[in-house]
């Protein structure tokens, strides 16, 4: 008889939690907010439930449809990912909140197609590597095309302008094709042509030279590009080891911005206190280690890359916006994976980590 497939289930214990963490704080965070500006507190709470319900529908989705078949689907999804990246450009298609055009509008549901482009990103290069990793050694014939494909996207998404998940993007192209055995000759001079490219880039926009001046002293400003990160400090530091206790904390008063979206980690730092954001924390660490250990045991380099890759996608993410929130990192746009609050980025989070749970099947890693 064939043997019965299983999936990973220490990590779907973990994105369970994480999930099911994150609506609490969601709710939490927001409440006050939501009844000053919609005379609802549940408002986003509601949201957030449907988001999460639809997200758990498509990792079982992604659980279910075999991960090897996801090849055959490269080129459609690169094509159809490039238009919306160019489409969320053009009005009125594109809706434009607070001076960025990162939102597609479908009636009452807003989409990001960033987030379909990095999943699409990360299929190109798993099927490539798979399939040529032979020739990544080869700068012309092995690592520039990954570049050209990954520095387009990367470009179409810093024209919305969302420089955090263009960052996203070229990290998890790097991550993947040095792992692929790329020359690390190659890697380097890349990165020492990336980082002029950087500093122009920031010195484009006056808002990205005001993140990066309250990054290395935000207390210059206080009030005005330094206030997100000291209010971030005040509400980590005043939680303590056991925190203010769930619902209980001041900074989400109209104090802190995005205490239910980018800095939810400030606010669960401040109810639950060092010990709950260290099991945050830690819950984290597993779903890394449990993804690195089903990409090393997959049984074929495709799904290898494949499960490696929405790793290195995760703990990327997670990484840089616990970096941000605690003042390790100049402040950027980006949710922390299973607990900010959003639509887009937690169904197709969820999506990828049913597409990682698929892959776990196979590798008898459960």
């Amino acid at each position: 008889m064939p043997r019965r497939l299983t999936p990973d289930l220490s990590l779907f214990g973990v994105v369970l939690a994480l999930v099911s963490i994150g609506v609490v704080m969601v709710y939490s965070a927001s409440a006050i907010m939501a009844a000053d500006r919609f005379h609802d507190p549940g408002h986003f709470l509601k949201k957030q439930g449907v988001w999460a319900g639809l997200g758990m529908i498509a990792l079982f989705a992604g659980l279910c449809f075999d991960y090897r078949r996801l090849q055959r689907l490269v080129a459609p999804l690169l094509v159809l990912s490039f238009a919306l990246l160019v489409l969320v450009l053009v009005p009125p298609f594109g809706q434009e909140i607070n001076g960025t055009r990162r939102w597609l509008r479908l009636g009452p549901v807003s989409f990001q197609p960033v987030e379909l482009a990095k999943l699409s990103l990360l299929l190109y290069l798993a099927s490539f590597l798979a399939r040529r990793g032979e020739v990544v050694e080869s700068f012309a014939r092995g690592l520039l095309p990954l570049l050209l494909m990954a520095g387009a996207m990367a470009g179409l998404t810093m024209l919305q302008p969302d420089m955090g998940n263009a960052v996203v993007l070229i990290v998890l192209t790097l991550a993947l094709a040095y792992l692929g055995g790329a020359r690390p000759a190659h890697m380097g001079l890349i990165a020492g042509a990336a980082l002029p490219l950087a500093a122009v880039a920031i010195a484009m926009k006056p808002y990205r030279l005001r993140r990066v001046a309250a990054f290395l002293n935000p207390w210059n400003d206080p009030q005005n590009s330094g206030f997100q990160i000291i209010q971030s400090f005040l509400a980590l530091g005043s939680g303590g080891w056991l925190g203010r206790g769930l619902g209980e904390s001041k900074q989400k008063l109209f104090y802190l911005p995005e205490s239910h979206t980018d800095f939810i980690f400030a606010i669960i730092g401040e109810e639950l206190g060092a010990m709950g954001a260290l099991v945050v924390v830690g819950l984290f660490a597993v779903l890394i280690w449990r993804g690195l250990r089903i990409g090393l045991r997959a049984p074929e380099p495709f799904g290898a890359y494949l499960a490696l890759g929405l790793t290195i996608m995760l703990a990327t993410q997670t990484l840089v916006n616990l970096g941000v929130v605690t003042g390790l990192l100049p402040t950027k746009g980006l949710p922390l994976p299973f607990i900010s609050f959003g639509g887009s980025a937690l169904t197709m989070t969820l999506f990828s980590t049913g597409i990682l749970l698929n892959i776990s099947q196979h590798t008898g890693t459960a």
